[in-house]
């Protein structure tokens, strides 16, 4: 299980952190392609991923500090993981819907490969929220936390 925390982890913390340079440094994030160069993309976009960043980074911290609480046997990681959990199942929700609908009526959202790698993270992240819940909702129902 452990193995698994970390991987979730380590998603976490990708996620978190990337959102975080998002409103930091956008520019930076740009060139390490966290996110789109404003000609990929048509101009409601970059506005629209710079406020999506905001929040996320407002909400996604909350995986990553429920693994190292997890790590250090603190039994308040079951509620920040299904916290945590729940955002990160909407999170890939935002992250993939909105393209499918924007691509299917020709938008500009971001190169093919960048556009690639969202339908790669987002289930993978979406799927360490589901982790998460269920994980949480298995601990809190043994009644070993």
């Amino acid at each position: 299980m452990e193995i698994i925390i970390l991987i979730v982890f380590l998603l976490g913390m990708f996620a978190f952190g990337g959102q975080l340079l998002s409103v930091i440094n956008w520019d930076l994030a740009v060139k390490l392609v966290i996110q789109e160069k404003e000609s990929e993309c048509d101009p409601f976009n970059i506005p629209n991923e710079k406020g999506i960043a905001v929040i996320d980074t407002l909400l996604s911290w909350a995986i990553p500090l429920a693994c190292a609480l997890y790590f250090i046997n603190n039994s308040n990681w079951v509620y920040l993981g299904l916290i945590g959990g729940s955002i990160a199942v909407y999170q890939f929700g935002i992250m993939v819907f909105p393209r499918i609908f924007l691509q299917k009526y020709k938008m500009r959202i971001g190169s093919a490969n960048s556009v690639k790698f969202v339908y790669i993270f987002a289930p993978l992240w979406g799927l360490a929220g589901l982790f998460m819940i269920i994980f949480s909702i298995m601990t809190i129902k043994s009644g070993v936390f």
